[in-house]
Order: C-alpha cells, then structure tokens, then sequence
C-alpha cells in the first residue's frame, strides 16, 4: 500500500470578528493552504494574542512553609550536594505553566537548605539572583571572593555572572529562599552558566561578621569615592541587613502616628531595596520591597502589570488574590500573576511578643516592563 503525503489539518475558518466569512469549499481549501505554509491568519488569533487586558497562564497559589521545610529537611537527609545538582533547591512550580519550576512566567522562587558543614560548589551564571533569610543563621555565601554572613530577615542579592558559592560553618542545618530570573531568561533565550572552583580557598571559607561589600557600601546616605568597577550591573552592596530594614519600617509607622501625612498609606509601611551607587532597583529584572501592616489594617487592593512572589516574614493574616483569600503565616509563600488584585489583611502575631503587624517580602518583575514601557498599575494616572 503506497502511503502519500499527510496533508496539515487546516484550521477551522471561525473568527474572532463580527463579520465572520462564509464557510465555503474554497475558504477550506485556503485554510489548507495556509496550514501547509505554516501560516496562520490574524483574524483567528487576535483575540488571543490582543486580549482587553492581560490573561496570565500563572495562577495564584499558596505553598505553606512548614511542608516545604519538612520536605527540604529529609531532601537534606536523602540528597547530597555537589557537582552536576549543584544546590539543594526545591523550586514553586506555578499549577498554571504546565509543570515548568517556574513561580509565574518572569520569576523563579526556591527553597535552599544546606546541611551542617556543608558546601554548595561554585558556579557563576547570567541569572540575576538573590537570598533571602525568613529563620536561622550559620550559613555563609561567599560571591566572588567576598564572604557574606546569612541571618534572619537580610536580604542578599547578587547580580548575574558573579562566582558564588556557600559553606555552611555551624552544627545546624539552614534554609532560605533563592529568588531569580531564570523564566525570563529560560524565555527570551539568553541565558550562560559555568563551573567554578570545586572548594574555596581557606581565605574565603573564613566566618566575619560583616562582608567586604557592607564594610564598602553599607553606610546610608555615603558612597566611596573609589570603589572597584562592578562585575555586572546591579547593586554592589551583597547583604541589606534586617535591623536596618526593620527600623526604617517602624520609623515611617512612627512619623505617620505623630501626624506626618504622606509618610505612609494608613497602616501600611513599605521600602524598597534599591542600589546605593544608582538609586535604581537593586537588579536589572527584579524588584524587591519590604512591607509592613499593622494589626487590623487591610490594604487596597492593587494591581499590576508583570508578577510577583511573596514570603510572609512574621505575623499573620489573610491574603487575597484576584477570587482566592487565604490565611497565611510566618514562612508562607504565594504568588500574585500579571494583572491580578491583591490586598492583605493583618489579624494578629505569631507570638506574644510580636507587635500584631503582617510583614511581607516582596519581589517582583517590574524593572524589566518600566525599561520597556510596559508597565501599568491600578495607581497609573496615564496607563499609556
């Protein structure tokens, strides 16, 4: 039996407009055509690719942080870390992007835990990355020679094509968060990555208790004069410590309780991380802020384009999330997809002596659409 040619399956001739053509043998046949040519007509496709407003295949999800730090914990028992898996990551794969271990479609989130005395190799790649700290301490991550102390609440971010390693120097386990850009690059088809060195030498596996880069540049308000030239763009400042940030939060709640208008959105405080040497986000893709609400205020519920994770830092609340509310607690993690509202609610303390407030960790894309001129938020007076 002599088996010809199979000919595409032409596209159905429905369309998206008012006028739709008449379905005809020889509009099938155009159709066909079009398929054998790998063509396809915009009046098919318009109302998928030119929607109102944006549709995104992320959904919202919560995962609760005491299952991740079970599961991260016997990882930590079973998996060992070395050459090849490189970290002990446990990635968020949004149930929306078909299984990818991808948080939203621009943005990575894991969780990283490393085992008494343990090192995770060094490598350097194009992904624009950081850690941040939400319990424990112990760890240290050493990027490009400079060994930076890991504790709970800093936050460290390290630009894309850094050498980074870490060595954990206690008796106790640690886990913290790894956020990067890894979708977008996976995407837009730009990404590098290489080996480093399999063991850092003595000097750099030494414990301080501040890295060169704070002793450098963590000094608010003052930049050096001379400073070594960056190895990639973003912020040279490698650990913006929680003290600091803790107290620029209360401080704004203060002001706004002594009268100062302006200062905060009632109840809310917020600051964002940003690059002592620019003032611009701390890396090219990724926005990273800290807020605060205090106990009982609810937040308005703000939209944007581009997306964004969230890791509670302490206290407890509900969460809301385009239809979805949740109840969160110290450690959670969710995502907020493009163009979906969001508000929270603080409800009270995990322990008696916190102060009642919701504290977040934000980080999100927003960088890359501002370069762009893309993005758009409810708060947009001109969303051109």
């Amino acid at each position: 039996m002599t088996v010809g040619p199979v000919e595409p399956r032409a596209k159905p001739p429905a369309v998206s407009a008012s006028n739709p053509p008449e379905a005809t043998p020889a509009l099938e046949a155009l159709y066909r055509g079009f398929a054998r040519e790998l063509l396809v007509p915009l009046w098919t496709e318009i109302g998928d690719l030119m929607p109102t407003h944006p549709r995104s295949r992320a959904v919202p999800h919560l995962w609760k942080w005491r299952n991740l730090l079970r599961l991260a914990e016997q990882a930590g028992e079973l998996v060992p870390v070395g050459r090849g898996g490189e970290r002990r990551a446990l990635a968020l794969a949004n149930p929306g992007l078909d299984g990818r271990p991808f948080a939203t479609p621009t943005l990575w989130a894991a969780i990283q835990y490393l085992m008494p005395g343990e090192d995770a190799p060094e490598h350097r790649h194009t992904q624009h990355a950081f850690r941040f700290v939400v319990e424990g301490s112990g760890v240290w991550t050493v990027v490009g020679g400079d060994p930076v102390p890991m504790n709970r609440g800093d936050f460290l971010p390290q630009a894309g094509w850094n050498w980074h390693a870490h060595h954990n120097a206690t008796a106790s386990p640690m886990a913290w968060i790894d956020g990067l850009d890894i979708p977008f690059q996976y995407s837009a088809e730009t990404q590098f990555f290489e080996f480093g060195r399999d063991r850092l030498d003595a000097a750099e596996r030494i414990t301080p208790e501040r890295s060169r880069s704070e002793r450098l540049w963590g000094h608010p308000g003052l930049r050096p004069l001379r400073a070594p030239a960056a190895a990639a763009p973003g912020s040279p400042l490698l650990s913006y410590k929680w003290a600091v940030t803790d107290r620029a939060l209360d401080d704004q709640l203060e002001l706004a309780k002594e009268g100062h208008e302006g200062v905060v959105e009632p109840g809310h405080a917020a600051v964002r991380y940003t690059d002592p040497a620019t003032g611009a986000d701390v890396l090219p893709t990724i926005r990273a802020e800290f807020h605060r609400v205090t106990r009982g205020t609810e937040t308005a519920p703000f939209t944007e384009t581009g997306s964004s994770v969230y890791q509670v830092f302490d206290g407890s609340g509900s969460i809301t999330v385009g239809d979805r509310t949740w109840s969160v607690t110290r450690g959670d993690l969710f995502t907020v997809p493009s163009w979906t509202p969001f508000s929270a609610r603080s409800e009270a303390g995990t322990t008696d002596s916190d102060s009642g407030a919701l504290d977040l960790f934000r980080f999100g894309d927003a960088p890359i659409f501002e370069a762009l001129r893309l993005h758009r938020s409810t708060t947009d007076e001109d969303p051109r």
